[in-house]
């Protein structure tokens, strides 16, 4: 890990002077369980991003994403977020056996508010536990159980600013190239690009994959 970087804001107190003191309610609206609220937006939610962090503190945001309600709720203070067929980097779940300390985002499509859960984390394979977050006949081989210790519900600012679910803002993906071609480049070669026939193989390959191994 490099040596942690320098700027010119470097105390709580010189942030504080420059941005001013928290509102008192975003204190406030911070509890220790899922409540009603908070379990309802669980429900209703088809994706999320885990934020981990390995011992030495290597920061990780990774994608989830189900049908809405994939994450389940135990109780009040314990989340269940089933694990899927990837490309078994695992990153997520390597730094939490070896700091379980996580933060989520939910997102709900169309709401611009989001809900924040932070907590500490641990890998299970129990089949009980799994049996419910089975999908198309196949129950995830492991998941990522939550201790929750605090959850809150976060404002729209970020998303109205960024006009996420504006339809008139949407990027056609034409915009960039494919993320085969993306990738094959950034770990190829500078002096040998990919040959486009490579290319659209390992492109129909990724569109293959996604038809038959999302579960």
């Amino acid at each position: 890990m490099t040596d942690r970087p320098t700027g010119d804001v470097e105390s709580p107190d010189k942030l504080e002077s420059m941005l001013g003191p928290p509102d008192p309610i975003a204190i406030r609206k911070q509890i220790a369980r899922i409540d009603r609220h908070a379990r309802d937006f669980i429900a209703l939610s088809p994706f999320l991003c885990i934020g981990t962090a390995s011992a030495d503190g290597a920061a990780d945001v990774s994608p989830r994403g189900d049908p809405p309600g994939f994450v389940q709720v135990l109780d009040d203070r314990t989340l269940l977020i089933p694990d899927r067929p990837g490309n078994n980097r695992t990153d997520s779940m390597r730094n939490i056996l070896e700091n379980p300390n996580v933060g989520l985002l939910f997102f709900i499509p169309g709401f611009e508010d989001t809900l924040r859960v932070n907590g500490k984390a641990t890998i299970v394979s129990d089949r009980d536990l799994l049996g419910a977050s089975v999908v198309n006949g196949k129950a995830p081989k492991v998941a990522i159980r939550v201790a929750v210790e605090e959850v809150f519900l976060h404002c729209a600012k970020a998303l109205k600013r960024s006009k996420l679910w504006d339809p008139a803002a949407q990027v056609e993906r034409k915009a960039l190239p494919s993320l085969v071609r993306m990738i094959m480049e950034q770990v190829a070669e500078a002096e040998k690009p990919p040959a486009d026939a490579e290319v659209a193989e390992a492109e129909q390959g990724l569109e293959d994959h996604y038809k038959t191994g999302l579960y």
